[in-house]
């Protein structure tokens, strides 16, 4: 990767951004601590000179040149500053070579002066303060403010000590981490690029961690599992459809071919139409339930829901098939006693309760019984099918929910085993229970949770 590749990047933007934020503020707040030390030296050298001005200006006369040689004298650092003058300027006494202009007595000011001492002259930057006497003589008391000045030199070397190294290490920062997302963006590219070349078993690399990157490539890759599976569904499917519709259609060509050979009369031509149409009916019954199934499996109906009473749906499936088991010699038994009510589709959970009675009633041998019964299971509402057929087998249980799938018990009855397809779909979509349990005979169980 080059150098200018990374200044793109933008994790090494935040970087700089970051960078750049933490520079200003550390300014700013360098700059308040001087701002807030220099003002509290300046108030604290004001309070002392003037301090100082009201003590000598209160001695006598003649004490006045005393007190100013004796601050004088005690100064070792070369700080203090004091001069009397006479009405007329000239210098009395003290280190200042003259006033400075522009003063105004009692106020505290700063000047550029002139020291003179046994050093020599020596021009000095001072916090000054002058006050005119009753004599009309001038005193004035400063104090050196270079420590002022020092001050602000330490916090320029602060800065300069403190802040370059930073922003060094945070342009490092931004590199490394710049180039370890590039990195780890190149892996997950790469694995893209196989997964958009059709190798759906491919994923994104992980490392393991909890960071959220991590947790990114982990949904990703759940989601991948789920396409994987969803399109090797569709494969299987299509196989599927494939094999069941080629059957009646194979049947449909040969019926058609024969009565166009041997076909003489009108009525052999008609019955030969006639099952040519069956057959199509059967291959489009076939492709209409596929199309339910997948309506239902994508959700679409959740739009539809609504309070569910059970109790009522439960009886009106029960009269549809009643004289259905009748004519099979089958007696079918309805309990729905208990009023519970769900939330779904009421059209979908009737064709549920009605694929599960209407293969109960197909494969229970004539004489035999078929009961529905509404349950209450704790807050759960229990929809259960049972029969004195010849059950399902313990191996079968889960793949009897799968499209086309019919049991060897089933082969030579009528059906095109979707219909437990079409009742685990509804079932996933209503988020409920769904269980198959052993016999004697086959019972089916649909629990949803019951709406308070």
């Amino acid at each position: 990767m080059r150098p200018s590749d990374f200044v793109r990047t933008t994790t090494f933007r935040w970087t700089l951004a970051v960078a750049g934020a933490f520079v200003l503020g550390t300014l700013l707040l360098f700059g308040f601590v001087y701002w807030q030390t220099a003002a509290f030296m300046t108030s604290t050298f004001d309070d002392l000179i003037v301090g100082e001005l009201h003590i000598i200006a209160a001695d006598a006369s003649g004490r006045r040149l005393e007190h100013i040689d004796n601050r004088l004298r005690d100064d070792p650092r070369r700080i203090r500053l004091a001069g009397l003058f006479g009405p007329d300027g000239h210098r009395i006494a003290g280190n200042l070579e003259s006033l400075p202009p522009g003063l105004t007595p009692d106020i505290p000011a700063n000047a550029m002066v002139v020291r003179i001492d046994d050093r020599g002259r020596e021009t000095e930057n001072v916090r000054l303060v002058t006050g005119t006497l009753a004599d009309r003589e001038v005193l004035a008391i400063g104090r050196n403010v270079d420590d002022i000045s020092e001050i602000a030199d330490i916090v320029r070397r602060a800065l300069t000590l403190g802040l370059l190294p930073a922003f060094a290490l945070a342009i490092i920062i931004g590199f490394v981490l710049s180039l370890r997302a590039h990195n780890r963006l190149s892996e997950v590219n790469r694995r893209i690029q196989h997964i958009v070349a059709g190798d759906l078993r491919e994923r994104l690399p992980t490392r393991g961690g909890d960071d959220p990157f991590d947790q990114l490539a982990a949904s990703v890759n759940r989601m991948l599992g789920e396409i994987e599976t969803l399109i090797q569904e569709i494969a299987g499917i299509s196989d599927n459809i494939a094999h069941d519709l080629r059957t009646p259609l194979t049947r449909v060509r040969i019926r058609l071919e024969r009565g166009r050979e041997h076909g003489g009369t009108v009525e052999e031509l008609r019955a030969v139409a006639d099952q040519a149409i069956a057959g199509l009916d059967q291959s489009l019954t076939i492709i209409t339930a596929l199309l339910r199934i997948a309506e239902i499996e994508h959700s679409r109906r959740l739009a539809g829901f609504s309070d569910v009473r059970l109790a009522p749906l439960v009886r009106e499936v029960g009269d549809l098939y009643d004289p259905i088991a009748e004519d099979k010699c089958v007696t079918l038994q309805v309990e729905a006693a208990n009023e519970m009510t769900v939330h779904g589709d009421r059209d979908l959970l009737f064709e549920a309760i009605a694929n599960l009675v209407d293969n109960a009633v197909k494969f229970t041998p004539d004489g035999g019984y078929v009961e529905l019964a509404l349950l209450q299971r704790g807050e759960m509402s229990v929809i259960r099918v049972s029969d004195s057929g010849p059950g399902i087998q313990e191996i079968e249980r889960e793949a009897v929910t799968k499209r086309f799938h019919r049991s060897d018990k089933s082969r030579h009855t009528e059906g095109l085993g979707l219909g437990l397809s079409l009742v685990a779909a509804i079932v996933k979509l209503h988020g409920f229970q769904f269980t198959i349990n052993a016999g004697p005979g086959c019972t089916v169980e649909m629990a949803g949770r019951q709406v308070n």
